[in-house]
């Protein structure tokens, strides 16, 4: 029997290293979810004169500040959508503020997004829309609403006084696409059963569905395969590289900006330390390289 040499898919990269279950949701999605995102993206091309709303920050209890996963893959993937002809939005709350406002590298404008009640923030996710009308609406690694409409960590604390509700954005848009890692992000209502029935994942997940939703083991991972489809589908390399990411998250370590599981500001995210979490970047940089 002959034994053919399959190469891994974009999907596989950004699933491996899976400490936390999530490729349990794998099954549930479609088989090539990146490229179907990707595709999806530039299907809304001709929409560039409107523009893409990004939106990040997760806040770290323990350490009163943002995390490092979030971050560099919006950022990676709004430089990769104004390459491709969109305005960039980002929005973020005053926490996670000063991890997007990085000296012009997020290619775009960073918004506020206050920390208020629900009608009020109603109100102001509503005038965002009506203001930018973007063609898209995205999330990356974002904490989203549980059933009972609070922000909850992995570890089940309730987070809803440091984070603003984004999520109201999203079922005012026709247009939306999550990623998320752990099952809490905006998005994973797509999957909320399955999330449920996992044991290593929340009990009371995040509710908010979006358009196209990308799994991955590090949400930041899932922002980078996602731009390594846009680039196969564009015959253009828009990956960062990964001096890039690595010297982005010591900027962003510097300003205050902490690894999401241990607390630390040293190069790394979701306890992969600055190696580890280099390596599903660097793959999908070949991988692009090899096919562009």
């Amino acid at each position: 029997m002959v034994v053919k040499n399959i190469s891994p898919s974009i999907e596989d990269v950004i699933l491996s290293n899976d400490n936390r279950g999530v490729s349990a949701l794998r099954p549930f999605l479609p088989a090539d979810y990146c490229q179907e995102a990707a595709s999806w993206i530039l299907a809304r091309r001709a929409s560039t004169e409107r523009p893409v709303i990004i939106t990040t920050g997760f806040y770290i209890l323990n350490s009163q500040a943002p995390e490092t996963d979030g971050p560099p893959g919006t950022i990676a993937l709004g430089r990769a959508l104004d390459t491709l002809g969109f305005k960039v939005f980002y929005v973020t709350d005053r926490h996670c503020l000063f991890s997007l406002d990085i000296g012009g590298e997020e290619k775009g404008e960073v918004i506020e997004f206050p920390i208020a009640d629900h009608a009020e923030s109603a109100q102001f996710a509503q005038k965002l829309l009506s203001e930018i009308r973007p063609a898209m609406v995205m999330s990356v690694e974002r904490c989203g609403f549980t059933e009972n409409r609070r922000y909850l960590n992995m570890r089940g604390k309730d987070i809803s006084e440091f984070t603003a509700k984004v999520d109201y954005l999203f079922p005012a848009t026709e247009n939306t696409l999550g990623v998320g890692d752990g099952g809490n992000e905006i998005g994973m209502g797509n999957v909320v059963a399955q999330v449920k029935m996992t044991p290593s994942l929340p009990d009371d997940p995040a509710v908010t569905p979006v358009n196209q939703l990308i799994i991955a083991s590090v949400s930041n991972w899932g922002a980078y395969g996602l731009v390594a489809e846009l680039s196969l589908l564009c015959k253009q390399d828009l990956v960062p590289s990964v001096e890039w990411e690595k010297d982005l998250i010591r900027l962003l370590n510097s300003k205050g900006v902490v690894d999401g599981i241990t607390g630390e500001k040293t190069g790394g995210v979701d306890a992969f330390d600055a190696e580890q979490n280099a390596v599903p970047l660097s793959r999908l940089k070949q991988m692009v390289a090899s096919k562009v």
